[in-house]
């Protein structure tokens, strides 16, 4: 299954929350696969968009390598941090849940009629960038036909 995330109202490229020292330079966000974050997209950029595959097993829960926590509880890492030196710094992660959108929606994407897309803007009520657990009225979840 395809589960493309869409990004909005980025925070831009530096964040006033850093508790420990000054504001962080270099924002950038990406998606989270194991270990590693990937296809990273400037803080001040206009909008974000990841695809990735998911395998689904017993209704519903979901695997691969962009999938993370435990069964029932299974979730997407958007992973915040700095780039020095063409190294990224995780400050921040948001958790997207797939499982949030429903068995309509997922069976949909599941046998093919489309992609499932959560959609959310990235920005946190005090400016910075979106963390913690982000589920609906904050996400928006869909099925678009694939491309």
């Amino acid at each position: 299954m395809q589960l493309r995330i869409e990004g909005f109202d980025l925070p831009g490229r530096v964040a006033d929350t850093n508790p420990a020292g000054p504001p962080y330079p270099a924002v950038h966000v990406g998606i989270q696969r194991r270990d590693e974050v990937i296809s990273l997209v400037p803080g001040d950029a206009e909008s974000a968009v990841w695809q990735v595959e998911v395998t689904t097993k017993d209704g519903p829960d979901f695997g691969g390598p962009f999938i993370h926590g435990k069964r029932g509880a299974r979730f997407v890492y958007l992973s915040w941090g700095t780039v020095a030196s063409g190294v990224f710094h995780g400050f921040r992660r948001a958790k997207i849940h797939p499982a949030d959108a429903g068995d309509e929606l997922i069976a949909a994407a599941v046998t093919g009629r489309g992609v499932l897309v959560a959609r959310l803007g990235l920005t946190d009520a005090k400016g910075g960038p979106i963390c913690a657990t982000v589920r609906p009225p904050h996400v928006a979840w869909s099925v678009q036909p694939l491309v």
